[in-house]
């Protein structure tokens, strides 16, 4: 079972559609213990960082993401789930991420926000499994104002221009997030979707943290 973290910041009945329709059995679920138990985690989000945050504290749920990321589960972020595994982000002054990768959330400058629409990745990493048989310029749907900035550039999956050349995905060990959004990006975001369902924890192991 994969579980899909609710945190009321996102459209999470849309990411579990996506991902029953891979054949994935998925719960959307708040309760430390079901996502303890589950076999894989989802971090959804739309919005911003600091409220996202927030509710992550009020519901205790920043140990148990922590734990499951240390226990070597494979863990997804999306959008806003993504870069809540930063350390910190600067919206409406700084405030403090996860920590889960060094780095910083940063808004997009001298450019139109958000940044919408159908655009394209470079693939960094060749080996990461998220994108196995998904061909360099694929397109997927983006619709953020912010984008990471990690410190190591080795955790960089992809990378999309918009401006500048962001880190669209990112990948290490079991964790992995992606800016776009899967569930909104028609057949390439269910290969996506399905190549995550197809990681086991022997192909990863547990070092983001």
């Amino acid at each position: 079972m994969i579980a899909i973290i609710d945190y009321g910041m996102g459209n999470l009945r849309s990411v579990q559609k996506a991902l029953e329709r891979v054949g994935a059995k998925a719960a959307i679920t708040q309760n430390p213990q079901d996502i303890l138990q589950a076999e894989k985690v989802v971090l959804p989000g739309v919005g911003a960082m600091q409220p996202a945050m927030k509710k992550l504290e009020e519901l205790k749920l920043i140990p148990t993401i922590k734990d499951v990321i240390r226990d070597g589960k494979p863990f997804l972020g999306i959008c806003l789930g993504l870069q809540l595994l930063f350390e910190k982000g600067f919206e409406g002054g700084e405030v403090d991420g996860l920590g889960i990768f060094p780095g910083t959330v940063q808004r997009f400058t001298n450019l139109k926000v958000p940044h919408m629409g159908w655009n394209q990745i470079r693939i960094v990493q060749k080996a990461c499994p998220l994108f196995d048989g998904i061909k360099e310029s694929s397109n997927f749907y983006f619709c953020h104002s912010y984008y990471v900035n990690p410190i190591d550039r080795s955790q960089v999956a992809t990378t999309t221009d918009y401006g500048l050349n962001f880190p669209s995905a990112i990948a290490k060990d079991n964790v992995f997030g992606v800016q776009f959004h899967p569930e909104k990006s028609q057949a390439l975001g269910l290969a996506v979707l399905k190549n995550f369902t197809q990681v086991s924890c022997s192909q990863t192991k547990a070092g983001a943290l």
